[in-house]
């Protein structure tokens, strides 16, 4: 008691100081017991188990020959039903979803079920070059050993056959994703004909033909070649990529880059309306401004200066269709783009070197 005599809250206990009833070291609680799991003591349960593993690999499988049948067998043409079109999108979705679950939910199951779940709990060793190369060729050993895949063949044969076919979905996706962009996007309808005949501007989506006289300042167009809408096949993917926007400026805000003076008439000028970032269509145009909006980016372009970009993800100018008038007033296209529209490709600078050559 003589400790606590003068009743100062250092000594009277009241206050807790550092140390006090301090742990020295914290106890290891140890590795729980194991419990055992019915496949790892009734040889039915596991052979169930492995059955129901092979099952799930097996509905990949089939989720992947939905997806392939329904994908080559029903023929989408131009003339093709919305139902027709909903059924295949319908079995592709389905097939897809098979193939991809069965694999994981198989390769969940097979561990939980089958594959040891018991804890392990080693000391870390000091790493020795040749004797950890041997730890870890053992322990890679060990985890196949571990996983049963020798001893399970019908597991092992139902994975492999799921894991196969599984790719395959993908790849006939991007195969049908279109052609090569070096050779689609390089050159459009508005490439003269082979007899030297120069294609009319028309508008959009009726196909007439439009005349100088017809585009005021400040109002703009939707144009399309002239011919488009009689083509046989083919007919929407000419389209996506030789849609243009027509507009009329005062000749004095233009500025013309050297070279491109010719390519506008009394101020009407024609651009590209596929954006230069992903390939929206930029169809929102601010005659105030003179500025070119893109819907999905707000990339913006400015007419005045040969549609530069003044804002957003776009990093290129919209291509330029030179333009000009024929013998009765037509407002006709001199010659294809001089580059190639949309997006950029690994090969577009050296097709916008051959198109100015």
């Amino acid at each position: 008691m003589g400790n606590h005599s003068d009743g100062s809250p250092n000594h009277s206990g009241t206050v807790a100081t550092a140390g006090q009833n301090e742990v020295e070291k914290f106890q290891d609680p140890g590795i729980p017991p194991h419990r055992l799991r019915l496949a790892d003591t009734d040889p039915r349960a596991a052979k169930k188990a492995e059955r129901q593993v092979a099952l799930l690999f097996g509905t990949s499988v089939v989720g992947t020959l939905i997806f392939l049948v329904s994908y080559f067998a029903i023929d989408l043409g131009n003339d093709s039903s919305i139902a027709t079109i909903r059924l295949q999108n319908a079995l592709l979705g389905i097939g897809t979803a098979f193939a991809m679950l069965g694999i994981g939910t198989g390769i969940v199951h097979w561990a939980k079920a089958l594959m040891p779940d018991h804890e392990v709990s080693e000391e870390r060793h000091a790493i020795r070059t040749e004797e950890d190369r041997q730890a870890a060729v053992r322990i890679v050993d060990d985890i196949v050993e571990e996983t049963g895949i020798k001893r399970r063949p019908l597991i092992r044969n139902t994975l492999l056959g799921a894991v196969a076919l599984a790719p395959l979905p993908a790849l006939a996706i991007f195969g049908d994703l279109g052609p090569r962009p070096d050779f689609a996007l390089a050159h459009t309808l508005w490439a003269p004909a082979p007899d030297g005949k120069l294609k009319r501007l028309a508008r959009d989506p009726d196909g007439t033909p439009i005349k100088a006289a017809d585009v005021t300042i400040g109002s703009a167009f939707h144009v399309i070649p002239e011919g488009l809408n009689e083509l046989s096949e083919g007919k929407l993917n000419e389209k996506a990529k030789s849609v243009v926007l027509l507009m009329r400026l005062d000749p004095n805000e233009l500025h013309p880059s050297p070279g491109r003076e010719s390519w506008a008439y009394n101020g009407i000028v024609a651009y590209s309306k596929i954006c230069t970032h992903v390939g929206c269509p930029v169809a929102l145009y601010e005659q105030q401004t003179h500025h070119l909006l893109c819907p999905c980016h707000q990339s913006t372009f400015d007419l005045t200066q040969q549609c530069k970009v003044i804002f957003g993800p776009a990093s290129r100018p919209l291509p330029q269709l030179p333009i000009a008038v024929d013998a009765e007033g037509y407002l006709v296209a001199t010659s294809d783009f001089h580059e190639p529209v949309g997006p950029s490709y690994w090969e577009r600078e050296q097709h916008v070197l051959n198109n100015n050559a």
